[in-house]
């Protein structure tokens, strides 16, 4: 009876999860912890109603979702939950209703205190933290049972099942297991969504930018070359005035070329070199706008023997757009450091900043073309570099906080021809 009783608290569990995905496939904007606490708070309340009562306690898995509401949807809908537990434990009242609360505050202080710092584990390690502080409430269920026994002057050997006990842990842990999954199922779900959004719509962006840019640096490229001509015969006051607008026009080229680039990076040249040196070469190149900057440019590379053969230049211009952008981001006296490290046939690139930081939607949108956080800028810097970083099968990754820096990781691995997407 015990077993039938917790599988049907099983599927109850995992029934929110469940249902909640539906939601969000029919309405996208279904994001709110009430929404996700209400759920979770009448799996717990039907739960305790579908308890099996034995040993002078009712068996049955009401933490699952106090656990997991906690964990996986924050306060507010763990709020919801523990409130609704407590309520219905009052209303069901008997003998053991003060173990019964205090269970339930003791279950519920692991996952308060590990909610600021869950999300920055791994998704498997969430999932073993889960079934960890399951575990904690099992331990908490026990210890608060024992004492109850004793309180009533029993004897724990006569009342002791251990059957009992191993079938409510080993369903116990199965239920926080499939509902931690379920969660992961869902947050990579909808980060999948995003990555595919963004990529449309960059895709999009990006061809719509290299046919505007195509149509318009042949008829500049015939206007750069009339006005060169002009200024080879220009002796007097106008000279100075074509070399602003030759100046000027470069400039235009230049940017209609990020444009192309964002679109697709061409990699003319591809040769064989040690990243640690061409690092070393744009911390020399970056040196003076920092001390300009008044901000402290630092380097730790790992002087080991790792290559890349790729488009140096290319690769180049998107580390000196990303440190140039951390040097900007930094105020006077802070400091900007470049570390390399190899691993594994992966070389790590870390620039860290001390600079303002960004917010959380500021970070979201980094990549975006045209989207920019400085003052003066078109926001096609760091769209490029992504993609160049993209296009030679790399990963680059950001952490922030406001008011204390950003940090950028960017991953390359160390390959051939055949591994560069030409």
């Amino acid at each position: 009876m015990l077993a039938e009783k917790l599988l049907l608290n099983l599927l109850i569990t995992i029934s929110p999860i469940l249902l909640y995905s539906v939601l969000k496939d029919h309405k996208r904007k279904i994001d709110s912890p009430l929404i996700s606490g209400l759920l979770q708070s009448t799996a717990a309340f039907a739960c305790m109603i579908f308890s099996y009562s034995n040993y002078g306690f009712n068996w049955d898995l009401r933490y699952v979702p106090l656990i997991l509401a906690f964990l996986y949807s924050g306060p507010v809908a763990g709020g919801m939950v523990f409130t609704t537990i407590l309520v219905t434990r009052i209303i069901i009242g008997g003998d053991t209703l003060i173990f019964g609360l205090v269970n339930t505050v003791f279950s519920a202080i692991f996952p308060i205190l590990l909610m600021s710092k869950f999300w920055s584990f791994t998704p498997t390690k969430r999932v073993h933290i889960s079934s960890l502080v399951g575990a904690w409430s099992l331990l908490i269920c026990y210890i608060s049972w024992t004492i109850h026994q004793s309180v009533q002057g029993q004897s724990l050997m006569i009342n002791f099942n251990i059957p009992d006990l191993l079938i409510l842990g080993i369903i116990y842990t199965i239920a926080i297991a499939i509902g931690a999954k379920l969660f992961e199922w869902l947050v990579e779900r909808t980060r999948m969504e995003e990555e595919i959004i963004r990529t449309e719509k960059l895709n999009t962006l990006g061809e719509l930018a290299a046919s505007i840019a195509h149509e318009v640096r042949n008829p500049l490229t015939v206007v750069k070359g009339f006005l060169q001509l002009m200024k080879q015969d220009e002796k007097g006051k106008n000279f100075d005035y074509l070399s602003l607008v030759l100046s000027e026009l470069g400039r235009a080229e230049s940017i209609i070329n990020d444009y192309l680039n964002f679109a697709k990076p061409q990699f003319e040249k591809l040769e064989k070199f040690p990243l640690a040196d061409l690092l070393s070469e744009v911390k020399m190149l970056l040196d003076p706008l920092a001390l300009k900057q008044g901000v402290q440019l630092d380097s730790n590379l790992d002087l080991r023997n790792f290559h890349l053969f790729t488009d140096r230049n290319q690769l180049k211009q998107a580390l000196v757009n990303i440190i140039k952008n951390a040097i900007e981001a930094t105020p006077i006296g802070g400091k900007v450091t470049i570390t390399f490290r190899p691993e594994n046939q992966l070389g790590y690139i870390c620039i860290t900043d001390t600079g303002k930081g960004m917010n959380h939607e500021q970070l979201s949108r980094i990549g975006t073309l045209f989207y920019t956080t400085k003052d003066k800028g078109t926001g096609l810097g760091m769209s490029v570099s992504l993609k160049i970083i993209e296009a030679m099968k790399g990963k680059v990754s950001y952490k922030s906080k406001l008011g204390v820096g950003t940090e950028v990781t960017m991953v390359l691995p160390e390959g051939s021809k055949e591994m560069i997407n030409i």
